[in-house]
């Protein structure tokens, strides 16, 4: 199974818009995919799914987090970086059995003009040292609100070629 994963606990935000564009492409490639949104997180995670707890809430997250093999994360641009959520989240799952060995893929949005380098760069490290392989094409998008027409639609022909070059190697990874 793949997960694509909205990787911020915004609601209504261009990260979750660009992980249903994903998986769009993917299926229209007859590649099904799931979508976690960080939005699905417990309320409380970080008092009740930290150091070896588990809700029953987040228990069905890590049930889908465990049963996948691919996993594409889009992650927007927090202060430089990536958001916090996304590093709680890692640190929620069980270690090592929810991420090692598996594949990703990694696409990072920014409303700047550097489509979070710098963030992807930073989870890059973090998806090595828990033993994840990284598809070596990564995409960043800046501008992400340019990027998006009023029905939520992306617009700009480069980055839909760029996301259909991602997507095809990534099936093939």
């Amino acid at each position: 199974m793949t997960t694509i994963i909205a990787s911020t606990n915004r609601p209504g935000s261009n990260t979750l818009l660009m992980s249903q564009h994903y998986q769009k492409v993917l299926d229209q490639k007859g590649y099904p995919s799931e979508i976690l949104s960080l939005t699905d997180l417990p309320d409380n995670f970080l008092a009740s799914d930290m150091y070896g707890q588990r809700s029953e809430e987040f228990q069905i997250i890590q049930n889908k987090i465990s049963a996948s093999t691919k996993f594409i994360f889009v992650i927007p641009e927090y202060n430089g970086s990536f958001p916090g959520v996304l590093k709680a989240f890692i640190d929620g799952c069980k270690f090592p059995d929810s991420f090692y060995g598996k594949k990703v893929a990694l696409v990072g949005l920014s409303s700047g003009k550097y489509g979070n380098v710098r963030g992807v760069e930073h989870f890059t490290g973090i998806c090595h040292y828990i033993h994840m392989h990284v598809m070596p094409l990564r995409l960043h998008i800046p501008a992400i609100d340019k990027e998006i027409d009023a029905n939520g639609n992306l617009i700009k022909e480069d980055t839909l070629r760029f996301i259909d070059q991602q997507a095809e190697q990534f099936i093939s990874f």
